[in-house]
């Protein structure tokens, strides 16, 4: 039997983070009120360093028919990808609330939010860290996308 381990780093509280970490996820954090989430009240929001400097936001956008829906990651990276092409991700921050109950861990991106983020790492040649909280609480951050989708599917495959 083979066996994998997932590696992160954990910080009590934002006021931890090294101050550029800090500064991403209190845009993640902003970026929570553009939520629209009128069916779930779960609201999302992203926030991506680019190489340049340049901070790009985005957030979940809900649709009655649920398979429509778009996770914060995904408007992030359209964004990123549409405004800044050519430009590397260097990280995204990710931020979640709920109206049914407080959020005191970080909630981690969905499955297809990880292929889509892994992908994106594999474009950038280069990693993309994670910095993750819930409303308050720790804060994990994981070194690359790939620690959280370890056996991800590339187009080695096609």
């Amino acid at each position: 039997m083979k066996r994998h381990e997932i590696q992160y780093h954990e910080y009590l509280r934002t006021q931890d983070l090294p101050a550029h970490e800090e500064v991403l996820i209190n845009h993640a954090k902003e970026a929570l009120k553009g939520s629209y989430s009128p069916y779930s009240k779960f609201q999302v929001g992203a926030a991506a360093q680019l190489s340049n400097g340049i901070i790009v936001t985005g957030f979940n956008i809900e649709n009655a028919a649920y398979p429509v829906c778009l996770c914060a990651e995904q408007t992030t990276i359209s964004a990123i990808r549409t405004q800044y092409p050519d430009t590397q991700i260097e990280a995204m921050a990710i931020s979640v609330k709920s109206a049914h109950h407080h959020v005191d861990r970080p909630a981690t991106p969905c499955g297809k939010c990880r292929q889509l983020l892994s992908e994106q790492e594999r474009l950038n040649q280069k990693k993309i860290r994670l910095i993750l909280q819930g409303e308050t609480g720790p804060v994990w951050v994981f070194d690359s996308v790939n620690d959280l989708l370890p056996f991800s599917f590339t187009g080695e495959f096609l």
